[in-house]
Protein backbone atom coordinates (compact mmCIF):
# COMPACT_ATOMS: atom_id res chain seq x y z
CA UNK A 1 0.00 0.00 0.00
CA UNK A 2 1.21 3.38 -0.94
CA UNK A 3 2.19 5.79 1.89
CA UNK A 4 0.31 8.62 1.81
CA UNK A 5 2.77 11.94 0.72
CA UNK A 6 1.07 13.83 4.00
CA UNK A 7 4.86 15.33 4.88
CA UNK A 8 4.46 14.37 8.18
CA UNK A 9 7.64 13.40 10.50
CA UNK A 10 6.74 9.38 11.75
CA UNK A 11 6.79 9.16 15.51
CA UNK A 12 9.05 6.18 15.17
CA UNK A 13 11.87 8.83 13.51
CA UNK A 14 11.21 11.21 16.26
CA UNK A 15 12.06 8.58 18.87
CA UNK A 16 14.92 7.54 17.08
CA UNK A 17 16.17 11.28 17.78
CA UNK A 18 15.42 11.54 20.73
CA UNK A 19 17.29 8.73 21.91
CA UNK A 20 20.29 9.72 19.62
CA UNK A 21 20.60 13.43 21.14
CA UNK A 22 21.44 12.85 25.08
CA UNK A 23 24.86 10.50 23.08
CA UNK A 24 25.45 13.39 21.21
CA UNK A 25 25.46 16.39 23.99
CA UNK A 26 27.51 13.98 26.25
CA UNK A 27 30.06 13.09 23.45
CA UNK A 28 30.04 16.92 22.36
CA UNK A 29 30.94 18.24 25.91
CA UNK A 30 33.36 15.86 26.38
CA UNK A 31 35.39 16.65 23.24
CA UNK A 32 34.84 19.80 22.80
CA UNK A 33 35.23 21.22 26.34
CA UNK A 34 38.31 18.21 27.58
CA UNK A 35 39.37 17.34 24.02
CA UNK A 36 42.83 16.90 25.33
CA UNK A 37 41.53 14.86 28.40
CA UNK A 38 39.87 11.84 26.17
CA UNK A 39 42.23 8.99 27.75
CA UNK A 40 40.45 9.05 31.41
CA UNK A 41 37.14 10.23 30.01
CA UNK A 42 36.35 9.35 26.42
CA UNK A 43 35.97 5.88 24.63
CA UNK A 44 39.50 5.97 23.27
CA UNK A 45 41.88 8.08 23.81
CA UNK A 46 42.47 10.68 20.43
CA UNK A 47 45.80 12.49 20.05
CA UNK A 48 45.83 15.13 19.01
CA UNK A 49 43.12 16.85 20.73
CA UNK A 50 42.64 18.66 17.68
CA UNK A 51 40.94 15.49 15.77
CA UNK A 52 38.96 15.38 19.20
CA UNK A 53 37.86 19.04 18.48
CA UNK A 54 37.10 17.84 14.76
CA UNK A 55 34.93 14.96 16.03
CA UNK A 56 32.86 17.22 18.64
CA UNK A 57 32.22 19.76 16.25
CA UNK A 58 30.31 17.14 13.84
CA UNK A 59 28.22 16.07 17.25
CA UNK A 60 27.61 19.71 17.63
CA UNK A 61 25.79 20.15 14.26
CA UNK A 62 24.05 16.63 14.82
CA UNK A 63 22.74 17.82 18.37
CA UNK A 64 21.17 20.71 16.37
CA UNK A 65 20.09 18.05 13.34
CA UNK A 66 18.37 15.76 15.51
CA UNK A 67 16.84 18.58 17.35
CA UNK A 68 14.73 19.34 14.70
CA UNK A 69 13.84 15.99 13.86
CA UNK A 70 12.31 16.03 17.60
CA UNK A 71 10.41 18.92 16.80
CA UNK A 72 9.95 19.84 13.29
CA UNK A 73 6.59 19.02 11.40
CA UNK A 74 7.43 18.64 8.21
CA UNK A 75 9.39 15.52 7.33
CA UNK A 76 10.55 17.03 4.18
CA UNK A 77 12.91 19.84 6.44
CA UNK A 78 15.02 17.18 7.94
CA UNK A 79 15.15 14.71 4.95
CA UNK A 80 18.36 15.09 3.39
CA UNK A 81 20.47 15.27 6.91
CA UNK A 82 19.66 11.35 7.11
CA UNK A 83 21.43 10.08 4.62
CA UNK A 84 24.86 12.08 5.52
CA UNK A 85 23.97 10.78 9.34
CA UNK A 86 24.00 6.77 8.08
CA UNK A 87 26.99 6.80 6.50
CA UNK A 88 29.17 8.86 8.73
CA UNK A 89 27.37 6.43 11.93
CA UNK A 90 28.95 2.83 9.17
CA UNK A 91 31.97 4.56 8.94
CA UNK A 92 32.45 5.19 12.54
CA UNK A 93 30.97 1.56 13.57
CA UNK A 94 33.50 0.15 10.62
CA UNK A 95 36.38 2.08 12.21
CA UNK A 96 35.60 1.14 15.65
CA UNK A 97 35.77 -2.84 14.45
CA UNK A 98 38.69 -2.47 12.74
CA UNK A 99 40.74 -0.42 15.22
CA UNK A 100 39.27 -2.25 18.57
CA UNK A 101 42.23 -2.80 20.16
CA UNK A 102 42.39 1.18 20.36
CA UNK A 103 39.53 1.81 22.65
CA UNK A 104 38.55 1.66 26.31
CA UNK A 105 37.20 -1.76 27.09
CA UNK A 106 34.51 -1.69 29.87
CA UNK A 107 34.67 2.40 30.55
CA UNK A 108 30.90 3.64 30.63
CA UNK A 109 32.05 6.18 27.32
CA UNK A 110 33.61 2.71 25.32
CA UNK A 111 30.05 1.30 26.32
CA UNK A 112 28.25 4.45 25.59
CA UNK A 113 30.14 4.91 22.18
CA UNK A 114 29.62 1.20 21.18
CA UNK A 115 25.96 1.09 21.65
CA UNK A 116 25.64 4.58 19.52
CA UNK A 117 27.64 2.95 16.36
CA UNK A 118 25.85 -0.24 16.84
CA UNK A 119 22.14 0.87 16.75
CA UNK A 120 22.29 3.93 14.84
CA UNK A 121 23.74 3.11 11.01
CA UNK A 122 20.08 0.55 11.19
CA UNK A 123 17.67 3.10 13.08
CA UNK A 124 18.32 5.88 11.10
CA UNK A 125 18.62 3.95 7.70
CA UNK A 126 14.97 2.51 9.03
CA UNK A 127 13.43 6.31 9.90
CA UNK A 128 14.77 7.12 6.21
CA UNK A 129 13.45 4.21 4.41
CA UNK A 130 10.02 4.74 6.50
CA UNK A 131 9.77 8.62 6.49
CA UNK A 132 11.04 8.71 2.90
CA UNK A 133 7.82 8.18 0.99
CA UNK A 134 5.77 10.55 3.31
CA UNK A 135 7.64 13.85 1.20
CA UNK A 136 4.65 15.08 -1.23
CA UNK A 137 7.72 16.92 -2.95
CA UNK A 138 6.42 20.41 -3.53
CA UNK A 139 6.84 23.70 -2.02
CA UNK A 140 5.30 24.61 1.05
CA UNK A 141 3.59 28.23 1.42
CA UNK A 142 6.28 30.62 1.42
CA UNK A 143 8.89 28.55 0.33
CA UNK A 144 11.77 29.44 -2.48
CA UNK A 145 13.73 27.84 -4.94
CA UNK A 146 17.61 27.54 -4.74
CA UNK A 147 19.07 29.00 -7.54
CA UNK A 148 20.47 26.50 -9.91
CA UNK A 149 24.35 27.93 -9.76
CA UNK A 150 24.32 27.60 -5.68
CA UNK A 151 22.86 24.17 -6.03
CA UNK A 152 25.50 22.91 -8.55
CA UNK A 153 28.26 24.78 -6.57
CA UNK A 154 27.63 23.39 -3.09
CA UNK A 155 27.19 20.15 -4.93
CA UNK A 156 30.48 20.25 -6.31
CA UNK A 157 32.11 21.40 -2.91
CA UNK A 158 30.54 18.56 -1.02
CA UNK A 159 31.35 16.40 -3.17
CA UNK A 160 34.91 17.03 -2.94
CA UNK A 161 34.97 16.88 0.60
CA UNK A 162 33.18 13.46 0.64
CA UNK A 163 35.46 12.46 -2.16
CA UNK A 164 38.19 13.46 0.52
CA UNK A 165 36.68 11.76 3.33
CA UNK A 166 36.45 8.52 1.76
CA UNK A 167 39.82 8.13 0.47
CA UNK A 168 41.09 8.96 4.12
CA UNK A 169 38.96 6.43 5.42
CA UNK A 170 39.94 3.71 2.96
CA UNK A 171 43.73 4.49 2.82
CA UNK A 172 44.50 6.07 5.92
CA UNK A 173 48.07 4.76 5.95
CA UNK A 174 48.88 6.88 2.59
CA UNK A 175 47.72 10.35 4.50
CA UNK A 176 49.98 9.78 7.47
CA UNK A 177 52.55 11.94 7.59
CA UNK A 178 51.03 14.17 5.13
CA UNK A 179 47.95 15.31 6.68
CA UNK A 180 47.43 18.70 8.16
CA UNK A 181 48.18 17.54 11.83
CA UNK A 182 49.62 13.92 12.91
CA UNK A 183 46.99 11.04 12.40
CA UNK A 184 46.83 7.35 13.65
CA UNK A 185 44.83 4.80 10.88
CA UNK A 186 42.02 4.94 13.24
CA UNK A 187 42.07 8.88 13.50
CA UNK A 188 42.64 8.99 9.99
CA UNK A 189 39.81 7.15 9.49
CA UNK A 190 37.65 9.55 11.62
CA UNK A 191 38.43 12.70 10.05
CA UNK A 192 37.40 10.62 7.22
CA UNK A 193 33.96 10.50 8.17
CA UNK A 194 33.57 13.78 9.56
CA UNK A 195 34.89 15.30 5.97
CA UNK A 196 31.87 13.05 4.00
CA UNK A 197 28.88 14.70 5.99
CA UNK A 198 28.64 17.57 4.16
CA UNK A 199 29.37 15.95 0.50
CA UNK A 200 25.72 13.97 1.43
CA UNK A 201 23.96 16.74 2.69
CA UNK A 202 24.48 18.66 -0.55
CA UNK A 203 24.60 16.33 -3.17
CA UNK A 204 20.62 16.10 -2.80
CA UNK A 205 20.44 20.02 -3.86
CA UNK A 206 21.03 18.33 -7.10
CA UNK A 207 17.17 16.60 -6.98
CA UNK A 208 15.59 18.95 -4.53
CA UNK A 209 15.00 22.74 -5.42
CA UNK A 210 12.96 23.71 -2.45
CA UNK A 211 15.30 25.86 0.87
CA UNK A 212 12.83 24.22 3.00
CA UNK A 213 14.45 20.81 2.66
CA UNK A 214 17.64 22.37 3.65
CA UNK A 215 17.25 25.13 5.73
CA UNK A 216 17.55 23.70 8.99
CA UNK A 217 20.47 21.07 7.56
CA UNK A 218 22.41 24.12 6.82
CA UNK A 219 21.97 25.55 10.09
CA UNK A 220 23.71 22.36 11.34
CA UNK A 221 25.98 22.60 9.31
CA UNK A 222 27.01 25.95 10.33
CA UNK A 223 26.76 25.21 14.03
CA UNK A 224 29.41 22.39 13.37
CA UNK A 225 31.75 24.60 10.79
CA UNK A 226 31.85 27.33 13.73
CA UNK A 227 32.68 24.34 16.50
CA UNK A 228 35.48 23.65 14.04
CA UNK A 229 36.84 26.82 13.79
CA UNK A 230 36.72 26.91 17.78
CA UNK A 231 38.48 23.76 17.91
CA UNK A 232 41.21 25.27 15.13
CA UNK A 233 41.83 28.49 17.24
CA UNK A 234 41.76 26.85 20.96
CA UNK A 235 44.28 23.61 19.11
CA UNK A 236 46.41 25.92 16.78
CA UNK A 237 49.39 24.15 18.03
CA UNK A 238 48.43 20.65 16.85
CA UNK A 239 48.43 21.85 13.48
CA UNK A 240 51.40 21.07 11.33
CA UNK A 241 52.02 24.27 9.44
CA UNK A 242 54.53 23.75 7.55
CA UNK A 243 52.35 20.65 5.60
CA UNK A 244 50.37 22.12 2.47
CA UNK A 245 47.12 19.86 3.31
CA UNK A 246 47.07 21.81 6.58
CA UNK A 247 46.81 25.27 5.11
CA UNK A 248 44.48 23.58 2.79
CA UNK A 249 42.48 22.04 5.52
CA UNK A 250 42.17 25.51 7.48
CA UNK A 251 41.70 27.86 4.13
CA UNK A 252 39.19 25.46 3.49
CA UNK A 253 36.67 25.34 6.73
CA UNK A 254 37.40 29.63 6.85
CA UNK A 255 36.21 29.27 3.09
CA UNK A 256 33.48 27.18 3.76
CA UNK A 257 32.21 29.07 7.11
CA UNK A 258 31.89 32.36 5.06
CA UNK A 259 30.18 30.93 1.83
CA UNK A 260 27.31 28.87 3.80
CA UNK A 261 26.94 32.06 6.22
CA UNK A 262 26.20 33.93 2.73
CA UNK A 263 24.08 30.78 1.07
CA UNK A 264 21.87 30.70 3.82
CA UNK A 265 21.72 34.80 4.64
CA UNK A 266 20.51 35.08 0.99
CA UNK A 267 18.36 32.14 1.07
CA UNK A 268 16.65 33.46 4.24
CA UNK A 269 16.00 36.84 2.43
CA UNK A 270 14.70 35.68 -0.42
CA UNK A 271 12.60 33.69 1.60
CA UNK A 272 11.22 36.56 3.80
CA UNK A 273 10.55 38.68 0.86
CA UNK A 274 8.70 35.85 -0.78
CA UNK A 275 6.52 35.70 2.42
CA UNK A 276 6.56 38.85 4.04
CA UNK A 277 3.41 38.47 6.52
CA UNK A 278 4.06 34.15 7.03
CA UNK A 279 2.81 33.64 10.43
CA UNK A 280 5.98 32.57 12.21
CA UNK A 281 7.31 29.34 12.83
Amino acid sequence: MTAARDDRVLPFTRVVGALILPFLVVAAVLLLGLPGETETHFAWTILPPLTATLLGSAYAGGIWFFIQVVRQRAWHRVAWGFPAVVVFATLLGTATALHWDRFHPGHPSFVTWATLYVLTPPLTLLALILNVRHDPRTMEPGDVEIPAPWRVSLALVGGAAAVTGLVLFSMPLMLIGTWGWEVTPLTARVVGAVLTLPGFVNIWMLRDRRWSSFRWVFQAQLVSLAAMLFGLVIRSGDVAWDRPAAWAFVIGIVASAGVYGVFVGIMEERRRAAAPTRVSE
